[in-house]
């Protein structure tokens, strides 16, 4: 049986900054009443829709802010992004890359665009994603997947369709190498004009898919770029097919079934944990990042 759409959203109307170098849509949390009962594990997903930044001897990005409770995914698409931590982690996700940060017990962490990016300037594109963590994970010792292209699993599609690389999960027996706390499935999907593909996901499993670049159809329904496609828990297939070179990105993961208490870089079950872990913060318990 087809997996059920239950509703495909446009594009936000306004970006928001992040810092100086991250122009972001941000699809959730959002005002929709369905978030984020329907969308989780996944707590946050920011779209920094394709942008040419200028050559510039000033690196812009984000400075040092904490995280704990939660996992981010850093997908670049274009452009790279240097990062460091309060744990001495260093290093850059370049396009094709995908970096996988589980906070856990708590870090400081700052994220910039790249030095020799900066410089030579031009088309930058990423998404990123928080996760959540259960309960019995929250307190994990902080750690990093850097996960390369050359890392993921790639399945290459029929009839010239394009291909799909794995980050996480499995994609029709192609599996992802990205470690993850709860069952989770994250496809890097491009396609060609009139390329298709067709697989099937856990009913159980919270679904979505956004459209970063291109014009498709989902189970016989249009969604045009920038498209957000939230299904139901109902059905498992789910086809599709290009009208243009497409590239998406497909999400889905078994729901954590826990009161989320949030304040923001901090995601945690109650608001006791989330004063805990302010005064961790406040305290320097994350250590100390320039």
């Amino acid at each position: 049986m087809k997996k059920i759409i239950e509703n495909i959203f446009a594009r936000p109307a306004a970006a928001g900054m992040v810092g100086d170098g991250f122009r972001v849509y941000q699809y959730f949390p959002g005002p929709k009443s369905f978030f984020p009962q329907k969308i989780s594990p996944f707590l946050m997903l920011d779209f920094n829709a394709e942008i040419d930044f200028s050559p510039s001897d000033t690196v812009r990005g984000v400075g040092v802010h904490p995280h704990k409770g939660f996992e981010t995914v850093t997908v670049a698409y274009k452009g790279a992004v240097a990062h460091a931590d309060s744990a001495g982690n260093a290093g850059v996700i370049n396009a094709g890359d995908v970096q996988w940060m589980t906070a856990g017990a708590g870090i400081l962490h700052k994220e910039h665009h790249d030095e020799a990016y900066s410089k030579k300037g031009g088309p930058f594109e990423m998404v990123q994603l928080w996760v959540n963590l259960p309960k019995k994970f929250k307190q994990t010792p902080a750690k990093y997947q850097a996960i390369t292209n050359d890392d993921m699993g790639r399945a290459e599609l029929a009839d010239n369709g394009g291909y799909v690389r794995v980050v996480a999960g499995d994609f029709n027996g192609v599996k992802g190498p990205a470690f993850t706390f709860t069952p989770i499935n994250m496809f890097d999907i491009h396609l060609n004009k009139n390329g298709n593909l067709t697989t099937s996901i856990p009913a159980s499993h919270n679904t979505a898919i956004l459209v970063v670049n291109g014009d498709v159809e989902v189970n016989g329904a249009h969604a045009a770029e920038h498209s957000f496609i939230l299904f139901r828990n109902e059905g498992e297939e789910v086809t599709i097919r290009a009208n243009e070179d497409s590239v998406l990105l497909f999400l889905s993961g078994e729901p954590i079934k826990e009161p989320v208490a949030s304040y923001g870089p901090f995601v945690m079950n109650t608001q006791e944990e989330l004063l805990e872990a302010m005064q961790e913060f406040n305290s320097g318990k994350y250590g100390t990042l320039e």
